[in-house]
């Protein structure tokens, strides 16, 4: 294990440094980072259940890096931490190791981990359409959620809303759309893959993946 890593270049650490602040402003919880193999994973959660009552899909995000000292480690921090980190760096105008924070935060999302194979393609989204659902979904829980309401109405409301399913899938729900245009991974025209792999589907635009784990199969 280690306790730093190192990118790229500098283009990769602005390409993280966007992708943390997507993730902040989402839930500015945890990240989960997993190095190893050259490569960082860098997983954020953008739906998930709260409580054993809470029927949400789990649906996460996830960026890939290339990461060039050899790290090998699997940590849960704060996003705004890295996010420190790389702007110390870039502040100096100079490469070097990202530390990370001393310890880890805890999460119910972290420890749930999507399969590593056994992918099966089972079609392809629109991005044009994924825009359209994460901008309408949006809307409606602008709509219903008053401003100053507590958490848990928002969590009510939000959950309701992205796990309605997808048009044309009725297994994968719509925060497939939230997440992929929440986190900068619709950019233009393209047809996403869709995998699926016992209960988990994966969307994999270019720019990154978004993951969800639902109740088929259990």
């Amino acid at each position: 294990m280690t306790n730093t890593f190192e990118l790229q270049d500098a283009h990769t650490a602005a390409d993280l440094r966007t992708y943390l602040a997507r993730v902040r402003v989402v839930d500015d919880t945890a990240v989960r980072l997993i190095a190893g193999g050259g490569v960082l994973a860098v997983y954020c959660a953008v739906l998930y259940p709260r409580g054993l009552l809470d029927s949400s899909p789990t649906i996460l995000g996830l960026r890939t890096l290339a990461e060039t000292s050899g790290a090998r480690f699997d940590r849960v921090v704060p996003p705004a931490a890295i996010s420190d980190r790389l702007a110390a760096l870039d502040a100096s105008e100079r490469a070097g190791a990202v530390s990370l924070p001393d310890s880890d935060v805890r999460t119910s999302w972290s420890g749930i981990a999507p399969p590593r194979g056994g992918w099966e393609r089972i079609g392809s989204l629109s991005s044009v359409a994924l825009e359209l659902a994460a901008r309408d979904g949006a809307g409606e829980i602008s709509r219903a959620v008053p401003e100053n309401t507590g958490d848990l109405r928002v969590q009510r409301v939000r959950s309701q809303v992205w796990s309605r399913p997808l048009d044309g899938y009725a297994d994968v729900p719509s925060g497939v759309a939230f997440a992929a245009g929440s986190l900068g991974f619709l950019v233009g025209e393209e047809e996403i893959p869709l995998y699926s792999s016992g209960q988990w589907f994966r969307a994999s635009p270019v720019r990154g993946h978004v993951l969800v784990r639902t109740g088929r199969g259990v």
